[in-house]
């Protein structure tokens, strides 16, 4: 019987799905189970699939003729899938060799569970807020759009949205399981049926991971950690990813909240798309100031490499700056406030997955910047952008 069944979409990402398809092999490699992955294509028009396909003969590829959306691309994988349990997965995540393991004994050891979350971590180590979320019911909607949220962050009453007052480090009932990383039981979707292909994108986890509550489970928590880029690719920026965003939380709204009156939805509605307006005109605004910075530090920050082909990865690096090799991150002293950035490489070739993990989670500085080189392809991958040769 098949354990576990792996759904990604992939729309125009491919080096960063390739590490993620390299990682997943690695997990099933040291700690074998019964499995099938599946990825679906959403009219990326690029050469993902012809580039991917020879590379992951046991991966089922899956190629849409029109960019249909999150939701039903899932779903497109998921009304195939034959495991116990379903792993919807970004492709831009990298999980280590004990994590696959790790989750689904969870699972087998928590019947009344519906899913399981874990602990993301963007790509230079911060831990990201959205690996435990409530609920947006009215009152947790009004604390975030009013921002109560963000003045009592570790409030229970107020600061419910992202739940700070629960540990990052440890197992927690929660409400909404991250589509980055979404573990399910398959006979819990058999009842709460799959994702609701109304939402395009952002949202439709949220409504599942409710669905799966009101079907009569428990949604969970585990520190476990992975790594999630956490988009960088879709502009989050853009108008178009503000617009997506607020109008996924409205039909969640409407669909779950029925009995509120028309004026309250409304209101909501009004301040929902006026605090849209403000973040999106930030960044508009912010961006050019944002950019130039980020090229000043790129270019006098010092890089290093932990490898034993240092002087192949640092081809790589425009500019040929000076590269210094270490062993560990450890090595490092302390960076000293608004001091140069410091990018390092983590060749993948040389650690192991979850010693890239840890080594990112334990190096997590404001002046650190990680980056992992895939000696497979010869490129190095970064939150931001993709290293390779001309």
């Amino acid at each position: 019987m098949v354990k576990i069944s792996i759904v990604i979409v992939n729309y125009r990402v491919k080096h960063f799905l390739e590490q993620a398809l390299r990682s997943v092999r690695a997990a099933l490699t040291v700690h074998p189970m019964e499995a099938e992955i599946f990825v679906v294509d959403n009219h990326s028009q690029d050469d993902s699939l012809d580039y991917l396909t020879p590379l992951f003969p046991e991966v089922r590829f899956i190629a849409n003729a029109e960019n249909v959306g999150f939701a039903r691309a899932n779903n497109q994988a998921m009304a195939l899938a034959t495991g116990e349990y379903v792993l919807l997965l970004n492709p831009d995540t990298v999980i280590a060799e004990d994590t696959l393991q790790e989750v689904c004994q969870f699972m087998d050891t928590h019947p009344d569970a519906g899913g399981v979350g874990v602990k993301m971590l963007d790509g230079n180590g911060r831990f990201l807020p959205e690996s435990k979320r409530g609920f947006p019911s009215p009152w947790v909607s009004f604390c975030k759009i009013f921002g109560l949220a963000s003045l009592f962050p570790r409030s229970p009453l107020f600061g419910r949205y992202h739940m700070k007052y629960l540990s990052p480090d440890e197992y927690h009932r929660i409400d909404i399981l991250s589509g980055a990383f979404m573990l399910m039981r398959r006979a819990t979707l058999d009842k709460s049926g799959l994702l609701d292909e109304d939402f395009f994108m952002y949202g439709e986890d949220i409504d599942l991971s409710y669905r799966l509550v009101l079907a009569g489970y428990h949604n969970y928590y585990m520190p476990t950690p992975i790594i999630h880029y956490k988009g960088e690719s879709t502009k989050k920026g853009s108008l178009r990813y503000v617009r997506i965003f607020y109008e996924a939380m409205l039909i969640f709204f409407k669909k779950h909240y029925p009995h509120y009156s028309k004026g309250y939805y409304l209101a909501v509605k009004f301040s929902i798309f006026f605090r849209a307006m403000l973040a999106a005109a930030h960044r508009i605004v912010a961006y050019p100031f944002r950019h130039r910075r980020q090229g000043e530090k790129r270019e006098r920050g010092e890089w290093y490499i932990l490898s034993n082909e240092a002087e192949r990865i640092a081809g790589l690096i425009p500019g040929g700056p000076h590269v210094t090799t270490i062993e560990s991150v450890q090595q490092l002293p302390m960076p000293r406030k608004g001091s140069a950035l410091r990018y390092i490489i983590l060749d993948s070739g040389w650690l192991s997955y979850r010693e890239i993990i840890d080594t990112i989670q334990q190096g997590c500085h404001d002046r650190n910047r990680f980056l992992i080189y895939n000696p497979h392809a010869h490129v190095i991958v970064s939150p931001k952008e993709i290293y390779k040769q001309p």
